[in-house]
């Protein structure tokens, strides 16, 4: 909640940015666009305003935003490197079993993170109460109504409907305690008039009045009382949106108006300006912030008021002319969406269609004992899948050093390095592993886990071409930002043992559109074992934060007797969660399924 207030921060920036170029267009646009036209407008922005609460994931961030997404990343490579090291497992398995990564520092501003959260709920938790004493209030309003008897008034109301075409008859009350007509209620609507109006009775100003309201129902006002309000609540610190609703309800009434004045004729436009002009001092702002009403601030009175002095019908090519750049600023708001969305910037969650396919769901709680984490296997002959924990085996995280996989593909198809050619020689610095401190080729920096080998190759890259590269094989959450040394480690790139799983597949039949010379040397490089009983390749990843291992990874496959099954096994803990532990647990499980002994 803490990082989720940090990004709700950071995406009030561009929400301000947002609103200052719509709040400018508007102005330039206004007078080409009908009043209904200039209200519904809104409702765009209230989308966008939306947008950072949507479980939703839109494109990537474009790059010139990147540098903001950051300031919600945690993570920072430090010096420190860490190995871990097992036994009990087949010969000759140390090397590629140690996998050497960097460890990874959250040491970001989690407080400030913190504080801001407690200061959004506490802003929330005002707003509320300020609310609910407004609805309690209103309660005691209702109470003292009584159902209209006047029959001279329920007959202007009778003719009220007909003039809006409205079918359903909305209950009608007096009310001792109001000042202006109110319609409240979303699925159960109903008008509330003040008594001094039905006394005084002037049929033409309780006509115009019920018209008035009439219209906030015909186009569902209410609920968009309800909608403003809710805004309100959740950005409550925002002068700006709160100018844009205090516009938008103006803008609302202005479309009642046009409402009530396209059923007048042109000699009673002037009466009905002058009704709003005599019961300006009645109509003062309502308490009642859910309800929709002819009430309003004196400025908002006096604009009204223009409006209706200069009005006329809009002529077909003005109507035509508002559609068309409605939709047009609709278009550019739209725009906007996928640097406001929350969850692009992590997507964290893979959804994995699992209709029409032959799914196997596997208890291995006793082989994982004290870890959380999944298995997942699919076996391309049987065309059948096997999963044990569906919920992690969904959840993305960093690849760690299973990524290098594609960071050596990606390299070979850019001809960074070629399948004969991957030797990159060192440039001296003194790793705390004596295999690191040396030249390295492919197939020697994979079986090793050099780091500074692939950085390297991803620094001759750079992120742009990662970024399309990841894009092409749609590689987990697909996001690529920070810097060539940690995009992967523990930073933006994150995928699902699904997804693992699904990519090897591609990788190993290469639905890449890869050059077939560069994914073979992939797969050479990757190959661990080739013995009688068949061959299995793969990589070992670790996520190490603040020097303890909190997320293990094992992935590959295993071709045997005409048979080849796709796994890849994660698993997470407080400590101790390596690569080489997550190896160590895969074996024992393929034991068991007579895969690999």
């Amino acid at each position: 909640m803490a990082e989720f207030a940090i990004r709700f921060f950071i995406c009030n920036i561009f929400i301000s940015f947002i609103i200052s170029i719509f709040l400018l267009a508007r102005r330039l646009i206004q007078n080409s666009l009908t009043s209904r036209m200039r209200y519904n407008l809104w409702f765009w922005l209230i989308g966008i305003l939306a947008i950072p609460f949507l479980p939703v994931s839109p494109i990537r961030f474009p790059p010139v935003f990147a540098w903001f997404k950051t300031l919600g990343n945690t993570s920072s490579p430090e010096t420190a490197i860490k190995d871990t090291v097992v036994t009990n497992l087949p010969d000759n398995t140390a090397d590629w079993m140690n996998d050497f990564s960097l460890s990874i520092s959250r040491n970001t501003p989690s407080a400030v993170g913190l504080l801001l959260c407690i200061l959004w709920g506490i802003g929330m938790f005002v707003m509320l109460i300020l609310i609910l004493k407004s609805m309690r209030r209103f309660r005691a309003v209702k109470k003292s109504a009584l159902p209209l008897q006047n029959p001279a008034v329920r007959q202007i109301y009778r003719n009220c409907l007909d003039d809006m075409q409205i079918k359903k008859l909305i209950p009608v009350y007096s009310a001792a305690f109001l000042k202006s007509p109110v319609i409240i209620g979303l699925f159960q609507p109903r008008i509330y008039l003040p008594i001094h109006l039905i006394s005084d009775f002037h049929a033409n100003d309780i006509r115009y009045m019920l018209l008035h309201e009439l219209a906030h129902y015909k186009y569902k006002d209410t609920l968009a009382n309800y909608v403003m309000n809710v805004v309100c609540v959740l950005y409550w610190f925002h002068p700006l949106v709160w100018h844009s609703l205090k516009e938008m309800r103006n803008d609302r009434e202005v479309a009642c108006d046009t409402s009530v004045l396209e059923l007048l004729d042109e000699d009673s436009f002037g009466n009905y300006g002058n009704t709003l002009i005599n019961f300006a001092e009645k109509v003062s702002l309502t308490p009642f912030p859910f309800f929709a009403g002819i009430s309003g601030s004196m400025k908002q009175m006096r604009k009204r008021v223009r409006n209706i002095a200069n009005y006329r019908p809009a002529s077909p090519h003005k109507k035509f002319v508002s559609v068309l750049i409605y939709g047009i600023t609709a278009f550019f708001l739209l725009g906007f969406a996928p640097v406001l969305s929350i969850p692009a910037a992590e997507n964290n969650r893979y959804y994995f269609n699992d209709r029409n396919k032959d799914i196997s769901y596997v208890d291995l709680r006793s082989t994982f004992g004290e870890y959380n984490g999944s298995f997942v296997l699919y076996d391309a002959s049987e065309n059948s899948w096997l999963i044990y924990n569906k919920e992690y085996a969904s959840e993305r995280i960093p690849p760690a050093s299973t990524f290098k996989i594609y960071s050596a593909l990606f390299s070979l198809e850019s001809g960074i390095i070629t399948p004969e050619h991957s030797l990159l020689r060192w440039d001296g610095s003194t790793y705390e592993y004596g295999a690191w401190n040396k030249d390295q080729t492919l197939q020697s920096a994979m079986q090793n886990s050099v780091n500074w080998y692939f950085q390297a190759l991803d620094r001759q890259s750079d992120l742009s071409s990662i970024r399309d590269y990841v894009q092409k094989i749609g590689y987990g959450n697909r996001l690529v930002e920070g810097d060539t040394s940690s995009y992967w480690l523990n930073s933006s790139l994150k995928i699902s043992p699904l997804e693992q799983v699904d990519l090897l597949k591609k990788l190993y039949n290469n639905r890449f559109g890869f050059t077939p010379e560069n994914t073979d040397a992939v797969k050479d490089s990757i190959r661990l074992y080739c013995t009688g009983q068949g061959t299995l390749s793969g990589k070992t990843g670790t996520e190490i934060i603040e020097d303890h291992a909190v997320s293990g990874w094992f992935i590959g496959y295993i071709e045997k007797n005409n048979q080849t099954c796709f796994f890849a096994t994660n698993i997470q803990k407080e400590d101790f969660a390596s690569g080489a532990a997550a190896t160590e647990l895969t074996f024992s499980v393929l034991s068991d399924l007579d895969l690999w002994e």
